[in-house]
């Protein structure tokens, strides 16, 4: 077995007919793989396949189970890093480095958009980045199991591309933060469902958040909790609570 891996690592390198892909994909993974099949289907976006294929030629599935093993090695690198923080302080930290915003830029650092654009005939959006960070990670997951796999994550993920201490003080939930600013000037905050609509198959939610009735600002997503929250910051920027970053268009 170990000889027939061998072997398929050098043919996959050097005479198959993906070798180019094969290329392509070991600077992000560390490593030659054994299966490139499956690491095809990491980067293969829905909009590319028939209604026939559309569970078995996607990375779906593969995206669905790298969700969960990234949120596992996460929680049990946050668990063994901080070894005196509290239940709240450890969930969190955890929805910072793992929730979609997150993962978007992370799949930007890694060159996730080069090899989408080069293998789908699609417009790539920014959800399609952190997509494929979680479908590679699930990839690697099939191929290597849960030790190597939490090797990857931790040593060519979170170290290289996630600044841990610097989410210790960083918070993320405008939501709260201006319902906080608001509420120390005698003004109400509320959120409107402008539009539920479907884009790439899914539910698309498109939110006003409206500060004393005033529309200060709009956003879409996929989970109507991040519109809200991205909707929020907007708003902040729209309000000049924050000015370290123009709000996104």
């Amino acid at each position: 077995m170990f000889l027939i891996k061998v072997f398929r690592k050098v043919y996959n390198r050097f005479f198959s007919d993906e070798k180019e892909f094969c290329a392509r994909v070991r600077p992000l993974i560390g490593f030659t793989p054994v299966n490139l099949g499956i690491f095809k289907l990491a980067f293969s976006h829905k909009s590319n396949v028939s209604e026939n294929d559309y569970y078995t030629q996607n990375n779906e599935r593969l995206e669905y189970l790298g969700d969960a093993i990234l949120g596992t090695i996460v929680a049990e690198y946050l668990f063994k890093k901080y070894p005196g923080a509290d239940e709240g302080f450890l969930t969190k930290m955890r929805s910072k480095i793992v929730k979609r915003s997150s993962l978007n830029k992370i799949g930007e650092k890694m060159g996730m958009d080069l090899i989408l654009t080069e293998f789908n005939q699609t417009r790539l959006s920014r959800s399609m980045l952190g997509n494929a960070v979680e479908a590679l990670v699930g990839a690697v997951y099939l191929e290597r199991g849960y030790k190597r796999t939490k090797k990857y994550i931790v040593k060519r993920i979170l170290r290289n591309y996630v600044n841990v201490h610097e989410l210790e003080s960083y918070d993320d939930n405008y939501k709260s933060q201006l319902l906080e600013h608001c509420q120390k000037n005698g003004q109400t905050v509320s959120y409107k469902l402008m539009a539920r609509y479907k884009f790439e198959k899914r539910d698309r939610f498109k939110v006003a958040v409206l500060v004393d009735g005033e529309k200060l600002a709009m956003a879409d997503d996929f989970n109507k909790k991040s519109a809200e929250q991205t909707a929020s910051e907007r708003a902040m920027h729209r309000l000049g609570i924050l000015e370290t970053e123009e709000a996104a268009a």
